[in-house]
């Protein structure tokens, strides 16, 4: 018996194979400086913690409405009014099992068969497969290094045709770390404001990582500098990073009611609602105390400068200095072999973990997370010091 034939070009997520293989290195006695993982290494704030346990003991473990619990998307629509300046209604917003689940349902309820969905490379390796499990097809448009991998609105209007139905934003980018520049998004949002085919060209805009941002850089949205695009924007956002709460899977999604209604009747044929003691978690994550953001941001930027200096100063190695979330997306090209050899050697060789970049389009990069401490990020760069030395 086969798979359905939409899922032959669907592969499992690299990210969590290399992490796993790692894990299991660690639990069989070695030491590996693991920089796979996409999740913050802090635990969760004690507030959220006890809001989650409070929700046990009150017995509020029961299904909720498909699309949260109305506190929860209230509180959501606030918070995005309060930091983009752009009034949300509760019926605007629906929560699901992680942000991954909100484009899920965002592409499986745009797309038709033959629609065609514009990603900018280097990409986020879920990207693409969600694309075509919708039956939609990926058109990617390059970013390189010396522009510090901005989008080029040019080659964005080169790229649309008549069957694009989204474009897909991802700022903070995973895996580069890039902050689109205001100026680069709003030349971006006059060109989709003003495209031939705007009345069924919509804009997903990824912004889990909008809160790890490292000054002077400073995200924004495409809905606060171009308010008129607000009624074709679907906002994808979570509690997993901001909040270091990945497993406990809440993400959300912010858009016209009639694309969110449709993408709650979806889900509730799939996952029903999130789970109801992780909303109440995530309810305490968003209207409680933000400082715990912040002081996560200044380790983070801590990291990632001892990271992408140390990579700079090794001999065939050239890392983007990110701007935001937590990864360093390394130029391994000096070192005349492609990613995925290089990253199998390190672990082989160093027990040094990353992920290659072939899945998110670069054949010639991997992708070093710095959620992890800095004696780890010192000891790897002291490992593939060695390492340059030795081959």
């Amino acid at each position: 018996m086969n798979p359905a034939e939409r899922l032959k070009d669907v592969t499992g997520s690299p990210t969590l194979a290399l992490a796993a293989k790692a894990k299991a290195l660690a639990q069989a006695g070695k030491a590996v400086a693991d920089f796979t993982a996409g999740e913050p290494d802090f635990p969760t704030p004690e507030a959220i913690k006890q809001a989650g346990i409070r929700a046990i003991q009150e017995n509020r473990t029961r299904y909720t409405p498909v699309a949260g619990i109305p506190e929860l998307r209230k509180a959501i629509a606030n918070d995005l009014a309060r930091r983009l300046g752009r009034p949300y209604a509760e019926a605007e917003v629906m929560v699901s099992c992680g942000a991954k689940q909100a484009l899920y349902n965002a592409l499986q309820v745009l797309c038709n068969p033959g629609d065609e969905v514009i990603i900018f490379a280097p990409y986020w390796v879920s990207y693409k497969p969600l694309v075509l499990v919708a039956g939609a097809k990926p058109v990617f448009v390059s970013t390189n290094e010396a522009d510090g991998f901005q989008p080029d609105p040019a080659a964005v209007k080169r790229a649309i045709t008549s069957k694009t139905r989204a474009v897909i934003l991802n700022s903070p980018s995973n895996p580069t770390g890039a902050v689109i520049e205001e100026s680069r998004l709003k030349a971006l949002a006059d060109l989709l404001k003003s495209a031939r085919f705007d009345d069924r060209l919509c804009i997903i805009s990824d912004e889990i990582y909008d809160q790890i941002v490292f000054p002077p850089a400073r995200a924004r949205s495409i809905v606060q500098v171009e308010p008129a695009l607000i009624d074709r924007t679907i906002l994808v956002n979570g509690v997993s990073k901001s909040y270091s709460m990945t497993g406990w899977r809440i993400g959300y999604a912010a858009g016209p009611k009639n694309i969110i209604d449709a993408m709650t009747r979806l889900q509730s044929h799939s996952t029903s609602n999130p789970t109801s003691i992780s909303q109440y978690a995530a309810l305490q994550a968003i209207t409680g105390d933000q400082q715990e953001i912040q002081r996560m941001v200044g380790e983070f930027q801590r990291r990632r400068d001892a990271l992408v200096n140390g990579l700079n100063g090794i001999p065939g190695l050239s890392s983007f200095n990110p701007q935001g979330a937590f990864y360093a997306w390394c130029n391994i090209s000096g070192l005349k072999q492609p990613a995925d050899t290089i990253a199998k050697r390190w672990l082989e060789e160093a027990l040094i973990a990353v992920v290659p970049g072939e899945e998110f389009g670069s054949g010639d990069h991997v992708r070093f997370s710095f959620a992890t401490s800095l004696d780890t990020i010192q000891e790897g760069v002291t490992r593939l010091t060695e390492w340059v030395q030795k081959r």
